[in-house]
């Protein structure tokens, strides 16, 4: 099963001093890296600060974009991890190493992986690939 790993966080790496980021990148590299060797890695990427964000609407046809984020947190999204765990118990388990952990919080959501998704995002052949 697949798991999207997202990770918050009150600074994203922008926000860090130049040392402080340098260290984190490389726990990150670590992480990875350890992952990977366990068959658990899929994807991942950070994003960058807020103020680089668009929220988007559309309301009656029309579209509307405001700068930034649309919720008002303490926590920034700071990047995600897509993982493969046998279950939910394994999946917070590699998502409790992840550096930012850490730092803010992690959370772990199990991707739909169901017929009727899969079809309508037209990824059904290629599951049975």
């Amino acid at each position: 099963m697949k798991y999207l790993c997202i990770i918050c966080a009150e600074k994203v790496m922008e926000h860090l001093t130049e040392d402080d980021a340098a260290g984190h990148f490389e726990e990150y590299r670590q992480f990875t890296d350890s992952i990977r060797a366990r068959g658990h890695f899929i994807g991942c990427n950070r994003l960058l600060p807020p103020e680089t964000a668009r929220t988007v609407r559309v309301r009656n046809g029309k579209i509307s974009t405001v700068d930034g984020p649309f919720a008002e947190t303490k926590e920034l999204f700071g990047g995600s991890f897509l993982t493969e765990a046998g279950n939910l118990d394994e999946a917070v388990q590699v998502a409790s190493r992840i550096p930012g952990a850490a730092r803010g919080c992690v959370e772990v959501r199990q991707v739909a992986e169901d017929e009727r998704t899969l079809r309508t995002l037209g990824l059904a052949m290629e599951r049975r690939i």
